[in-house]
């Protein structure tokens, strides 16, 4: 959804409410598509600071449906959406970049909703998603889940510093 700016920075000093539906079925983060299973309005406040300066605030919730990091089990996480950025349209866009107030949700005077609200969940992005928090993970000889049970795999796993010692076993044919 885009919302002209143009018609808000021609009004005078004060604040917009609006709301907006975020379009997007999925989240794609690193090649990773994730379904979003629920999201709220997107709660828009937009205020006219004067001299070509806009403050834009942003609140809404997506929940989404991501794998365990440990046993790939299906997870709901819920990310907040909550931000103010201020835009002013005195800088150029090259301004703004070095500034690091990269703002590519802007187009001319027309904000993208879908796509500011897309850089606020891919910054709210948990580093790591885990089903509970001493999650075993899958066995990794036959790939069963381990927190429903032990699958009765061997799972040692040799001390990587002795490779040389069991290559010369190897090595060494009996007569």
């Amino acid at each position: 959804m885009l919302i002209s700016l143009s018609e808000i920075m021609n009004l005078p000093t004060g604040v917009q409410k609006r709301t907006a539906v975020y379009e997007p079925s999925t989240f794609v983060r690193l090649g990773v598509t994730y379904p979003i299973l629920e999201k709220e309005e997107v709660e828009l406040e937009i205020e006219n600071l004067g001299s070509r300066k806009v403050k834009i605030g942003v609140k809404t919730k997506v929940v989404l449906s991501v794998p365990c990091d440990n046993c790939l089990a299906e997870q709901q996480v819920e990310i907040p959406v909550s931000s103010e950025v201020e835009v002013d349209f005195n800088q150029s866009e090259e301004d703004r970049v070095n500034d690091l107030n990269e703002t590519a949700y802007i187009d001319g005077y027309d904000l993208d909703v879908d796509r500011l609200v897309y850089e606020e969940i891919l910054l709210g992005f948990p580093m790591k998603v885990l089903c509970q928090e001493d999650c075993k993970g899958i066995c990794k000889v036959c790939g069963a889940n381990l927190n429903q049970g032990e699958c009765g795999c061997v799972r040692t796993e040799p001390d990587p510093r002795m490779s040389v010692i069991r290559d010369i076993f190897n090595n060494v044919k009996e007569v």
